[in-house]
């Protein structure tokens, strides 16, 4: 695997992947960026999120969960001193579809969150995750 870093002017960064794909990174006007991009530190949550979010797709496609939306929003606190390292990561996964199994969606979360996803792997030795999970019932209309 392997991405580069470029950076732009100002504060910012475009960030290309060896698949193809770039993303802007900005800094806030207060630490001479222009606001134009995610912070890297965003960055790093947003990929937490989609790890598992895509774990947990996978699982649930194929226990043929009739899933319609799936949504992983996640709370971080920073330490207070220089390096603002995370301390503290809350994921809120809310899964809705067509009479899915509370059971296999909880197994799935639990499933990323503790043993699959790559980035809460790397993580959970310095900071404290913690997760929930929500089910919604999508009625047919």
């Amino acid at each position: 695997m392997h991405v580069r870093v470029k950076w732009l002017d100002h504060m910012s960064f475009v960030g290309e992947s060896g698949s193809g794909h770039s993303i802007v990174m900005d800094g806030s006007p207060e630490h001479g960026g222009r606001n134009m991009g995610v912070r890297p530190m965003e960055n790093l949550l947003i990929s937490l999120g989609g790890c598992s979010a895509f774990d947990v797709m996978s699982m649930l496609k194929k226990g043929r969960q009739d899933v319609v939306d799936c949504e992983v929003s996640i709370e971080a606190s920073r330490a207070d001193s220089v390096p603002a390292v995370f301390t503290r990561i809350t994921m809120k996964f809310l899964v809705t579809g067509h009479s899915l199994s509370e059971k296999q969606v909880q197994r799935a979360v639990n499933l990323s969150v503790e043993k699959y996803c790559s980035v809460t792997k790397m993580l959970e030795s310095t900071v404290e995750i913690d997760h929930e999970v929500t089910v919604i019932e999508k009625s047919e209309n």
